[in-house]
């Protein structure tokens, strides 16, 4: 029996001047069966080897998407490689089924509090509704969609909560033991 694998694409626009996406995925860097993929060094003139990237969300079972909240909607390094990589033919459409039933976890962090993001909040709109376009991709490519894991206030963390969210995030992609 293989063992179930995790990759992890972090997709951040600066992440050595990040202290929230770039302290989860070294949280979850040493984790058995965790593949960290940080898309900032992966592509040449924003072009992504698809070929690569394809191959590598075929042989994880669990994929995770982790970046920053940005504009409403993921960075744009994130937003090429899924128009590159997601394609016709592999992730959906005819013959397009290399992700059905694969686990799909999102994970984000956002600048403003979690009470900004109500329909009475700054921001008008619950963080569930801004995922809508998120949780249709996972749909259209047959992505089993988990709860995302949503880290509020990003630059106001303390070290502390910083650490309690790392260790909430570690838990969540952790192996599960076999059953004796």
């Amino acid at each position: 029996m293989t063992s179930h694998r995790t990759l992890v694409v972090v997709a951040h626009p600066d992440l050595a001047a990040s202290r929230i996406t770039a302290g989860l995925a070294a949280a979850v860097s040493d984790l058995a069966n965790v593949t960290v993929r940080h898309l900032s060094g992966a592509s040449a003139d924003r072009r992504f080897d698809v070929a690569h990237e394809q191959a590598l969300l075929r042989e994880h079972d669990t994929i995770v998407l982790q970046f920053p909240w940005h504009w409403y909607s993921v960075p744009g390094v994130l937003k090429e490689w899924m128009d590159q990589v997601l394609t016709y033919g592999f992730a959906y459409g005819s013959g397009g089924d290399a992700l059905h039933g694969k686990k799909l976890h999102l994970v984000t962090s956002t600048g403003g509090p979690a009470e900004s993001y109500a329909p009475s909040g700054h921001n008008r709109f619950t963080m569930d509704e801004l995922l809508r376009p998120l949780q249709a991709t996972a749909h259209l490519c047959g992505f089993d969609l988990a709860e995302p894991l949503v880290v509020h206030s990003a630059p106001r963390l303390s070290a502390e909560d910083l650490a309690a969210h790392a260790q909430r995030y570690r838990e969540l992609l952790a192996p599960v033991p076999a059953a004796a």
